[in-house]
């Protein structure tokens, strides 16, 4: 599925029930996370859908690096030499994606969360099983604004991963929170305003505390990484993550 202006000149693919974003600035774009192998064909649509060539995507960057972030980020290298922008913290797991902390067996929740196998399902489907990954990534430095199409500012919610950053577009009122804040728990299938399970959540207190991050940009529009996109404000979306609590 592609949503065009989710907010001001950015626009959302969703594939395997995994978002990515494509930020429009001039006649260039930033993709933010790399989704699932599987979306790559959808991708090249969604590009052209913009009027767009492959050419100008001009930059990744990754909110974090489990699989299902960076499943085309390999690929996005070899075809186009863009740079990919990560957390250091990340680097590591970019490269073995797979090799991520996480607090919960994550075998359980399936068994507890029916509504989760369809989700899940949906990622296998999409190639969860075969993502590569992905290496020379350059530095994501919380507070800094980026040089890249739309730049973006850098915030710190780690939590999730240990070097979890989500992206503040102040001109677009939007935050990009990644899995720092979804609408969607892949692991749980429950909607609305939520931190991920603790099957793929490093530190789920520390996920917790680090919704102060999003709360600070006082955005209308959050933009997660699971689910739909949420235009209610921001604080309304961290108060029932906050009330929700862990999985």
């Amino acid at each position: 599925m592609f949503r065009t202006d989710v907010a001001p000149g950015v626009h959302l693919l969703q594939h395997g029930n995994v978002n990515c974003y494509l930020v429009e600035e001039g006649d260039a774009l930033t993709l933010v996370d790399a989704g699932l192998p599987g979306a790559w064909a959808e991708l090249g649509r969604a590009v052209r859908h913009l009027g767009r060539a492959p050419e100008d995507i001009r930059a990744l960057v990754l909110t974090h690096a489990h699989f299902d972030h960076v499943g085309l980020a390999r690929r996005l290298v070899q075809r186009l030499n863009i740079p990919v922008y990560a957390h250091p913290e990340e680097w590591t797991l970019a490269a073995h994606p797979y090799r991520y902390a996480h607090e919960n067996p994550r075998a359980l929740y399936p068994l507890r969360h029916p509504r989760a196998i369809p989700v899940l399902a949906s990622m296998v489907a999409a190639g969860a099983g075969w993502v590569r990954g992905v290496e020379g990534l350059s530095s994501l430095e919380p507070g800094v604004t980026l040089t890249v199409p739309g730049s973006p500012r850098v915030v710190a919610t780690y939590g999730h991963t240990f070097g979890h950053c989500s992206l503040h577009l102040p001109d677009r009122d939007a935050v990009l929170s990644g899995d720092a804040l979804v609408t969607l728990d892949p692991y749980t299938g429950r909607t609305g305003p939520r931190i991920i399970a603790g099957a793929a959540t490093a530190d789920s207190s520390m996920a917790l505390a680090s919704l102060e991050g999003i709360a600070a940009t006082g955005a209308m529009h959050v933009l997660p990484g699971h689910g739909d996109p949420w235009h209610e404000g921001v604080d309304l979306a961290v108060r029932r993550a906050r009330n929700n609590g862990p999985a």
